[in-house]
């Protein structure tokens, strides 16, 4: 009873019968008063008083026959559409079944891992509808299988080089190959401490997209720690002889986990820093509009193409498509706009081309 199809069809008998009950009913009523008062204007004798036995006898008898054949013609009629509405029923059950099948089919398909599965519209616009939904699931699941691959990739090179060169100095050393001095310990130290960053990196990446960083939101001078963070990296920017501005005065208060927001900022500055030659600058500029806080970090470096902007936020994505030794796991803008929305903001990238720089700009929600 609860199938879509039964349904369907004791749904037209259903209406079928009411509305063959509520002819029947009615004209049943209606038809021997309307043929009386047709008998009395129609007929002198009828009723007009000539005594009982006569046009009132024959009439009641005429009425009788007329009411016979109204309702076996009423059930003739009423047994027809019942018959009528279930075919229609039976039919109109069958397109949307094997519509729906097509769809359990398709789910069937991508529920296996065939992701390339394409649904044809039926014509049916609700169903339609359903079916480019589920084109479109099969689309984003597509999209995310290959992220997902792409992401075991890059996490087993990110692992694979450490690894190598801590496995070759220990064999080294146990072979007597390598001396065991404090130079070749460092060496592992610092592939160590990278795997150890690429754990946390990517712990952080976890809890960022599963919304769980547990941000301690106290009221902060957004301006002074925007400020701390990109001064730490002012030695790092004067080694590679890169002029820092940092115009973010104090006083711009926001509702932030400071620690969070400096990451960012730290991020933010870091990467312009790899992308911008000698001789170049880093701007970090922090100003309230309208209701929020303005944090926009812009170089004049490399610069993205349109195709690198739609990309450059994607885990393990690196804008140069290179890979930097101690440049970083290549998720820390994943992570970084994971912490602005967070906060209840964003972070936007924008660039007017390759070799035209870069800016990157957080907004946060300003205090109340």
């Amino acid at each position: 009873m609860n199938r879509l199809s039964v349904r369907l069809v004791l749904s037209h008998v259903l209406v079928a019968v009411i509305g063959g009950v509520a002819a029947f009913l009615v004209v049943r009523w209606l038809a021997p008063a309307l043929f009386d008062e047709s008998m009395r204007q129609g007929t002198p004798g009828y009723g007009g008083g000539r005594g009982p036995g006569q046009g009132m006898g024959s009439g009641g008898a005429l009425r009788d026959q007329f009411a016979a054949a109204v309702d076996q013609a009423l059930l003739v009629g009423v047994a027809v559409g019942v018959v009528a509405a279930a075919a229609f029923g039976v039919f109109a059950a069958q397109r949307v079944i094997r519509s729906l099948g097509r769809v359990r089919a398709a789910t069937g398909e991508l529920a296996a891992g065939h992701y390339d599965v394409v649904m044809p519209e039926p014509k049916e616009p609700e169903l339609a509808e359903l079916a480019r939904d589920v084109n479109q699931l099969g689309q984003e699941l597509a999209q995310t299988e290959a992220t997902r691959m792409r992401l075991l990739g890059e996490v087993a090179h990110e692992l694979r080089t450490p690894l190598t060169v801590i496995d070759g100095y220990v064999e080294g050393m146990i072979d007597q190959v390598l001396p065991t001095t404090a130079e070749n310990l460092a060496q592992i130290t610092d592939e160590t401490r990278r795997l150890r960053r690429l754990g946390e990196d990517l712990s952080a990446l976890s809890k960022a997209e599963e919304g769980r960083l547990g941000l301690r939101l106290v009221p902060s001078d957004l301006g002074a720690v925007v400020s701390a963070a990109a001064e730490r990296l002012r030695p790092q920017t004067d080694d590679a002889q890169v002029s820092l501005v940092v115009d973010s005065p104090a006083g711009l208060s926001a509702t932030i986990d400071a620690d969070r927001v400096a990451q960012v900022v730290t991020n933010l500055v870091g990467n312009a820093l790899r992308a911008t030659d000698a001789g170049g600058t880093i701007t970090v500029r922090s100003r309230a509009v309208g209701g929020h806080a303005v944090v926009e970090v812009r170089d004049t470096g490399v610069g993205l193409s349109a195709e690198q902007l739609s990309k450059v936020f994607e885990r393990f994505y690196r804008a140069s498509g290179e890979r930097i030794g101690e440049a970083g796991s290549g998720i820390g803008l994943t992570i970084s706009r994971g912490i602005a929305r967070a906060h209840g903001g964003e972070l936007t990238a924008a660039s007017s081309g390759l070799g035209q720089g870069a800016s990157f700009t957080l907004r946060l929600p300003l205090t109340r």
